[in-house]
């Protein structure tokens, strides 16, 4: 279990209470003074990155490690990003999410069960692409034919379980892990079997599916509520040497030896003609886009690059990694 910790910015309080966040109400954005602004993760002018010391990155901090288990030792934290209200499109997102949590508290007597979760098994390039866009269908399409999953629609595991999601998360070229944490409307959760296939509540009186109703391990936001009941918040960068990519329940990715998908293209353009290039160039376009689901574009590199190729250069990768360890 857990410390207690507790905080409180300039518009609510947040809590870290047995490992759980709760938020009294929707905060503006913090303190600008004891914030900077982020261009190093994407080119999003609504993040802001979290200094050391300020009472929101020690609550998010708390929150990842106390929920890493036997890892928490060995994890470092990075940077901690904070999603904010600025631009035309971004404060929209947060009104609507404002007024859906209204609507919903008022529909289930006062309380909108309002959560944080930690959105399962996103790479950093998907991540990219859910603060700058919202979630997609192929973010749907992760779990349609996964057996473990408890329902079709967005997965993510409650605060206190980071260590489900950090075993998820793709390393990229420089060994960091990105972990996204949202603020959910669960509203009314109903009991969702592994393996269902349900895309929406079974009724009006459920508002979201959790795969146990006391403590559960996974919350389910059903595609028709993705980009209402869903609001970006944090983004975590962290290293974890012990931590090996599982996904505890959710849709295997591999444990063989990676490369991100950044150092691929280039390492890919030094051996490839242009034409070919130029096709997986488009095609992880598409990807960064939200249009193809990620095993699209992996299909689409192996059908153009070959296995051969593609495996020599992960290879090379990893033995290049191997010495500057």
């Amino acid at each position: 279990m857990a410390a207690q910790v507790e905080v409180e910015d300039q518009a609510s309080v947040t809590k870290l209470d047995n490992g759980e966040i709760f938020d009294s109400a929707l905060s503006d954005d913090a303190d600008s003074s004891s914030l900077s602004r982020s261009g190093s993760f994407i080119s999003s002018s609504s993040l802001i990155l979290l200094d050391e010391g300020n009472s929101e990155h020690d609550v998010i901090k708390a929150c990842l490690l106390s929920g890493m288990g036997f890892v928490s030792s060995d994890t470092t934290i990075v940077t901690i990003r904070k999603n904010t209200s600025d631009g035309i499109t971004n404060r929209a997102r947060f009104l609507s999410f404002r007024i859906f949590t209204d609507a919903v508290a008022r529909k289930r007597g006062g309380d909108a069960n309002v959560k944080y979760g930690w959105c399962a098994g996103s790479s950093k390039e998907e991540i990219e692409s859910i603060v700058s866009y919202g979630f997609s269908n192929r973010d749907v399409g992760k779990f349609e034919d996964d057996p473990c999953s408890h329902g079709v629609g967005i997965h993510f595991v409650p605060s206190k379980c980071s260590l489900l999601a950090a075993s998820a998360a793709e390393p990229d070229e420089e060994g960091l892990r990105h972990l996204l944490l949202c603020r959910l409307i669960l509203g009314k959760p109903e009991l969702t079997t592994s393996g269902s296939k349900q895309l929406y509540p079974s009724s009006p009186e459920f508002d979201s599916g959790v795969d146990d109703l006391r403590n559960p391990r996974n919350y389910v936001v059903w595609s028709c509520n993705m980009n209402s009941h869903i609001l970006p918040s944090y983004i975590v960068s962290f290293r974890s040497p012990r931590l090996t990519v599982s996904r505890g329940g959710f849709a295997a990715r591999p444990s063989s030896p990676w490369v991100s998908f950044d150092s691929l293209m280039s390492m890919l353009s030094k051996s490839m003609d242009s034409s070919r290039m130029n096709l997986i160039i488009r095609t992880y376009d598409e990807f960064r886009k939200r249009k193809i689901r990620r095993d699209q574009l992996v299909k689409k590199m192996r059908e153009v690059a070959g296995d051969n190729l593609l495996a020599e250069i992960i290879k090379n990768h990893r033995d290049r990694n191997k010495v500057k360890n």
